[in-house]
């Protein structure tokens, strides 16, 4: 292993192990409520638009309810949209006036976010957008030199302004690199600087360098890149930020299982809120995430720390693993029998979670069969079995097709 290898593998350690963390999309378009790109969806003038500056005044310190919802929904880290595409800024910029403290909101949204964050035990993370549909440069700089410069220039300061303001940050979350390459935003440049400033913070993909993990978005699509760090963001509704129409609200259950598939095949899961304008997380939200959290506070040792699995295939259930210990996800619970099919390493013990009541099983080489179980399920959104093997379980489903006896 190199040594920017050992580095990465320490400043990721953390991250590895918690999983799960929050989104949270907040800016001018939550006045709107109609989506975080209606900006460019329908075509207002930035005069126009720049005057919802005017307006915006969430009430202080709503950052604490997110920070609160987080820790109570089970997540461990929490990133914050600092300035998303329209270029409003939510914390304290000298390079702008079109910031939060300097409208009329009055006060640093990052600083309170970040104030929020620490005090739950959360780690932080801030996105910050490249591209810029409001300043005069964030288009023209992809045939202008003269341009560019000026907005790269820009864009490096607020990021120095975001890695020197607000003490220790844990994750720098960039997002869309239009109009410009890798050379263009000088980005090599740009993420020397932030590791000088931060020196433990890990970095996304999101500014055309592959940085420290991939940003897969709406799915769960591991990298090609066998052992490639991954974390899929996710909305709760078809919206990431405030939406007061978009009531396509995903289940409790839906979200589980997202998170088990993510942490299953080795990634992280960052599920967004979108706070409405004075702050606070819709009451959906807020639902949802109570009942993730009553699920959380019992398996979430089953997630935390959690190791890739081999175990894929299951018309009912999905898969965690640490270590030879193999938790058996069911969220379509089928009755009192039922089995794994081509589990190929032995089950040592099974047991029905939280309790720890053993479960009567049965092995062959195709497959797994549970007996004596209750018919309906013991838990809701999802039941648990936690499966003791003699060593890392293995799955081969190819086994079964090729040499399951047939009867002629």
């Amino acid at each position: 292993m190199s040594e920017e290898e050992r580095d990465r593998a320490r400043r990721m350690r953390w991250w590895h192990e918690a999983k799960f963390g929050m989104f949270v999309h907040f800016g001018l378009y939550s006045l709107i409520g109609r989506h975080e790109w209606v900006m460019e969806m329908e075509g207002i003038p930035v005069a126009e638009y720049e005057k919802l500056a005017d307006k915006f005044n969430p009430r202080p310190y709503a950052a604490r309810q997110w920070a609160r919802l987080a820790k109570r929904a089970g997540m461990k880290y929490i990133v914050m949209t600092t300035k998303h595409h329209e270029g409003f800024c939510l914390f304290n910029s000298e390079l702008t006036d079109y910031c939060a403290p300097k409208r009329a909101c009055g006060r640093d949204l990052v600083a309170e976010f970040v104030e929020a964050a620490r005090a739950e035990g959360l780690r932080v993370g801030l996105y910050y957008s490249l591209m810029d549909w409001h300043h005069p440069d964030g288009a023209k700089c992809a045939w202008d030199e003269d341009a560019r410069r000026r907005f790269v220039s820009y864009i490096h300061g607020q990021i120095r302004e975001l890695m020197t303001n607000y003490g220790k940050i844990d994750i720098l979350w960039y997002d869309v690199p239009w109009p410009l390459d890798v050379k263009g935003w000088e980005s090599e440049k740009l993420n020397r600087m932030v590791r000088e400033l931060q020196p433990d913070i890990i970095v996304n993909n999101r500014s055309g360098l592959p940085g420290d993990f991939s940003t897969p978005e709406q799915e769960v699509c591991p990298p090609e890149i066998p052992g490639r760090a991954w974390e899929t963001c996710m909305t709760m509704n078809d919206s990431w930020g405030y939406h007061k129409a978009d009531d396509n609200w995903k289940t409790p259950k839906q979200i589980l299982r997202y998170l088990i598939t993510c942490v299953r095949d080795g990634g992280n899961y960052l599920l967004n809120i979108g706070p409405a304008p004075d702050g606070s997380v819709p009451e959906e939200s807020v639902r949802i995430l109570n009942v993730v959290g009553d699920w959380m506070d019992k398996y979430g040792y089953t997630i935390y720390g959690a190791e890739p699995c081999d175990v894929k295939s299951s018309c009912f259930a999905s898969f965690t693993r640490k270590g030879n210990i193999l938790y058996v996800h069911v969220y379509f619970w089928p009755g009192e029998e039922w089995a794994i099919g081509g589990l190929r390493t032995k089950v040592r013990s099974a047991e029905l979670l939280p309790d720890g009541e053993p479960v009567n099983f049965e092995q062959n080489e195709f497959r797994v069969r549970f007996k004596g179980l209750p018919s309906e399920a013991p838990d809701s959104p999802i039941s648990v079995l936690k499966l003791e093997c003699e060593s890392v379980p293995k799955q081969d489903m190819l086994f079964i097709r090729k040499n399951m006896p047939r009867v002629y």
